[in-house]
């Protein structure tokens, strides 16, 4: 029986100060140029430098303590992310110095991929080796893209923003599901060779699979949003803004925009979506909804207690989707050989 839970995330600027010096952490060793953190920078200054994702976690901890206590885990809750405070360094140490000595990990990303399982890796790896000797052994939980609490929480969010659609024009709405873009070298790098890549869009199509299904749509679209770095790196597209510029000219006048690839109302979802998507789907005189992420949906906390038991008795996986998921590891060592290489850096001349 493992002696705590650590729930491992990004991390977000809690004020203005914080902005510049939290994007040269997630930026760090890549090289990008300080006017493209003051540009990004001013997403986050325009909702006063804050971002949701910190006090978001703490609420799903919060759900996630209550959980546990029903069934009946007496496990405490500890927090840390990679870029901001509080560092996952300082959290293992704490955890360290109040007897820990072996510790579950969930991580807030469902996927495969580099940035989506194997960062949490190296952050685990990471924060053991600071700490040194007597760090407790840290197990992360798996990848949890299917599991069917969270395509129930997404299909019943997709269809109470369909509700909120005119009623003229739900019939002819089109449902787009978007996740985070990330480098096509990535994506084709992601997941054991055996494998054959590209794990992390095949688990994000396939999750949109399962959630349109649960909603009784047969047609539906996956796109991209949030891409940065350099233009001339292809990275998955289409992106959600251009692609509403697509379904308008085939006549498309309402649209729902389900984020599967977030659990959380981070920054990149209420500025890509809330902000821009939506912002264009005005000035092309579209219709549009945006379903809301599962982290405060009580079945998001259910699912990690699960997640939980799958470990410390043998409870039962339960996964939906025919993608292959991985993800659960051991102080940071590979899921499989060759998996999830880092995306190569570009050479800047």
């Amino acid at each position: 029986m493992p002696d705590a839970l650590l729930l491992l995330s990004f991390g977000g600027p809690e004020g203005p100060e914080d902005v510049i010096p939290f994007l040269e952490n997630v930026t760090r060793g890549r090289g990008v140029p300080p006017e493209r953190l003051a540009e990004v920078a001013q997403h986050y200054l325009h909702f006063g430098g804050i971002s949701p994702i910190n006090a978001l976690n703490l609420d799903i901890i919060a759900a996630v303590e209550a959980d546990l206590a029903d069934a009946g885990l007496d496990l405490p809750v500890y927090f840390g992310n990679r870029n901001w405070h509080p560092m996952v360094e300082d959290t293992v140490a704490r955890m360290t110095a109040d007897g820990v000595r072996s510790a579950l990990v969930f991580a807030t990303s469902a996927w495969g991929g580099y940035s989506g399982c194997r960062q949490y890796d190296e952050d685990i790896a990471r924060a053991r080796a600071a700490v040194g000797e007597g760090a407790p052994e840290l197990v992360k939980l798996r990848q949890y893209f299917d599991h069917p609490l969270l395509i129930e929480s997404f299909a019943d969010a997709i269809t109470d923003a369909v509700a909120t659609i005119p009623a003229a024009q739900r019939d002819g709405v089109r449902l787009v599901f978007t996740a985070h873009s990330i480098p096509v070298a990535a994506d084709l790098a992601a997941g054991p060779p055996v494998d054959g890549g590209r794990l992390y869009s095949r688990q994000v199509a396939e999750a949109a699979r399962l959630c349109a299904a649960a909603t009784g749509f047969t047609d539906y679209d996956v796109v991209w949003q949030s891409r940065s770095g350099p233009p001339q790196v292809p990275w998955l597209e289409p992106d959600i803004v251009d692609h509403l510029d697509i379904l308008h000219g085939k006549g498309i006048d309402a649209v729902v925009v389900c984020p599967v690839g977030f659990v959380s109302d981070h920054l990149e979802v209420i500025w890509d979506l809330d902000n821009e998507a939506s912002a264009r789907a005005a000035e092309l005189g579209m219709a549009f909804a945006r379903a809301a992420t599962p982290g405060t949906d009580a079945r998001f906390a259910r699912m990690v207690v699960e997640l939980i038991q799958e470990r410390v008795s043998a409870g039962p996986v339960r996964e939906l989707g025919e993608v292959p998921g991985y993800g659960c590891t051991v102080d940071g060592a590979l899921c499989a050989p060759g998996c999830c290489e880092p995306p190569k850096r570009p050479t800047r001349r």
